[in-house]
């Protein structure tokens, strides 16, 4: 009996020791400041994105002369912006989820430098701020997943954590989670969208990262559904064709834009390569113009990232029969333009625009047609219907249309799919780590030798 209990005592002390060490309690505060830190972040950059939206619209929205200073400030900020970030940013232009995704399988630290760092940061809020500012038919969420993951990459450094692509996974995730408040999206994000190879021991590491960075945007702008609450449901048998209508055109529509969107980008990088800098900021310009042009002709409707337009359609008004289409464009003309800026809130935005003119077309409820349009058209564009029903559903607290979501979002992926085998976000993502390859070439002494001979 008393060498039994003498054997313990060992255990108990290194237990103590292990717990009270400064090796393992140091990566644990460290990553949990960092979640909180994207947390305040991303409360932050919504604020200066809101902010930048009501000065952008308060300028030209007046009337008169002012209506046509988009036609000269919607150019003029896109090319400031393509400048910056070839200049000083580099690695901040697009959504920033193909960045999140692309440094996950880099395995290198530097090439994931120069995508993931507090230069990109400071960078990706900056320019996505500026083009919200100038017009620009963008969303600060798919920038704020860049900064999550950079931020919590930046946390492993400090800390001395190893496991660089899980804390890039929850720090995505986190992103995610704060810049809508929606938790439960943020963590299917991060399964479905971010980690296609997702592993089991991530969970902690995820969970942790969204409920902390959740804590914090709670604490500072309290509870909100993002798209306010909706009561919006189901009435009768015939808004099944509803369902079909909304996932089927939704599904085309996405993987439309995700089809030109990668074609035109490919394009692109082939043009610009004579010349990088000149011909970014003119396409930069040609971009911003025809944006300037289209909010001109929607009455300024498409500038900005359409969440008023969207909320209007979710509380059962009706928009424009065409606003989807122009909205579309200007996203399309946006993303292609090279400026920092996201994606997922225009979508969102021609979705309840899609869902809106079904509504009008079939006669029937305008609201529950935009959650539909939005849940298709949206796993159209990223072909993720998890992300798309569940995301949807915590934005408008909306728990009575689960299953027509779901088969809205279904019906969107398959369709895209069917048209487009190829996710938006990982193919934009296979480029980068071809360019990040390519620079390690560069560096090699073998591709020096290349270079000399």
């Amino acid at each position: 009996m008393a060498a039994r209990k003498t054997n313990r005592f060992p255990v108990v002390r290194r237990s103590r020791a292990m717990w009270t060490s400064r090796r393992v309690w140091l990566p644990r505060l460290v990553f949990w400041v960092g979640a909180i830190c994207i947390g305040v972040i991303s409360v932050v950059f919504a604020q200066l994105a809101d902010l930048a939206q009501h000065l952008f619209h308060s300028a030209t929205g007046a009337g008169g002369w002012r209506a046509a200073l988009p036609l000269a400030i919607t150019p003029a900020g896109f090319m400031l912006c393509a400048w910056m970030a070839y200049a000083w940013f580099p690695g901040t232009q697009g959504s920033g989820i193909p960045q999140a995704i692309a440094a996950r399988y880099l395995r290198d630290d530097e090439d994931r430098r120069q995508i993931l760092s507090l230069r990109h940061v400071a960078g990706k809020i900056l320019l996505t701020v500026m083009g919200l500012l100038s017009g620009a038919s963008i969303g600060r969420e798919g920038p704020t997943i860049q900064v999550g993951a950079s931020l919590m990459l930046q946390a492993a450094r400090w800390g001395g954590m190893a496991q660089a692509r899980g804390l890039i996974l929850a720090g995505s995730a986190a992103g995610i989670a704060a810049a809508f408040n929606t938790p439960l999206a943020g963590i299917v994000f991060a399964i479905e969208e971010m980690g296609r190879s997702y592993q089991a021991r991530t969970n902690g590491l995820v969970l942790s990262a969204v409920i902390l960075a959740g804590l914090a945007s709670i604490a500072l702008v309290g509870n909100y559904s993002y798209f306010g609450v909706t009561d919006a449901r189901m009435s009768s048998h015939a808004d099944w064709a509803m369902v079909a209508a909304c996932g089927v055109a939704g599904g085309m529509l996405g993987s439309g834009f995700s089809w030109s969107a990668l074609r035109a980008m490919r394009r692109i990088r082939r043009w610009v390569q004579p010349d990088p800098l000149r011909r970014t900021i003119a396409l930069a310009g040609a971009c911003g113009l025809g944006v300037a042009l289209i909010g001109l002709a929607s009455g300024g409707q498409t500038f900005g990232t359409g969440y008023e337009q969207a909320r209007s359609a979710i509380e059962g008004n009706a928009l424009p029969a065409f606003f989807f289409v122009e909205k579309l464009a200007a996203g399309l003309l946006s993303m292609i333009s090279g400026i920092p800026g996201g994606i997922f809130a225009p979508s969102l935005s021609v979705g309840a625009g899609v869902g809106s003119t079904i509504g009008l077309l079939l006669g029937t409820d305008i609201a529950l047609a935009a959650l539909l349009g939005m849940a298709g058209y949206f796993a159209g564009v990223v072909q993720a219907p998890m992300t798309a029903f569940v995301i949807i559903l915590e934005m408008t607290g909306n728990h009575d249309n689960v299953i027509p979501l779901m088969a809205s979002a279904m019906l969107g992926y398959g369709t895209s799919r069917m048209i487009s085998r190829e996710p938006l976000y990982h193919a934009m993502s296979r480029l980068i780590i071809a360019d990040a390859l390519r620079r390690k070439r560069s560096r090699s002494p073998e591709g020096d030798a290349q270079e000399t001979g």
